[in-house]
C-alpha cells in the first residue's frame, strides 16, 4: 500500500527519537514489551515497488507507527499498531538515493502484515 510522504516521516521521526536512539517504543499506555518479530509483504507490493525502470533495488526505512498513523492505516484496531516498529520501502537506484515520482517526491509503500498482533 502507497502512503503519504507527510506518514512516512511521522512514524520515522517517532522511531528516531525512541528506538533509534535505544530507547523502548511507546504506546497510550508506556513502554510497547512485546515488539514486531516479522513483516510480510506480498509478492505484487514488491513488484510495483521495482516497476520503476530506473530501480535496481528497494530500500527499506524502520519507522514506527504513530497514534495518527495506526488510526489511518488500521481504524478498527489501532491501539494494536502504536508503538510498533515497521518497514516503509521505496525503490532505489544505487541504494543511496530514492527513486523520486513525478511530484519530485519518492513513492513511500507500508502496511505489511505484521507479528504482533497478526502472529500465525
Amino acid at each position: 500500500m502507497k502512503i503519504s510522504k507527510a506518514d512516512f516521516e511521522q512514524m520515522k521521526g517517532k522511531y528516531d527519537q525512541e528506538v533509534k536512539k535505544g530507547k523502548p517504543a511507546k504506546d497510550k499506555k508506556g513502554d510497547v514489551t512485546n515488539q514486531t518479530d516479522w513483516i510480510f509483504f506480498d509478492r505484487s507490493t514488491l513488484e510495483e515497488i521495482l516497476a520503476d525502470s530506473n530501480a535496481t533495488g528497494i530500500k527499506f526505512y524502520f519507522t514506527e507507527y504513530t497514534e495518527a498513523t495506526a488510526k489511518a492505516f488500521y481504524p478498527e484496531n489501532p491501539d494494536q499498531y502504536v508503538g510498533r516498529i515497521n518497514l516503509v520501502m521505496t525503490a532505489s537506484g544505487d541504494g543511496q538515493g530514492d527513486i523520486l515520482d513525478a511530484s519530485g517526491d519518492p513513492s513511500y509503500f507500508n502496511k505489511g502484515q505484521m507479528c504482533p498482533p497478526h502472529c500465525q
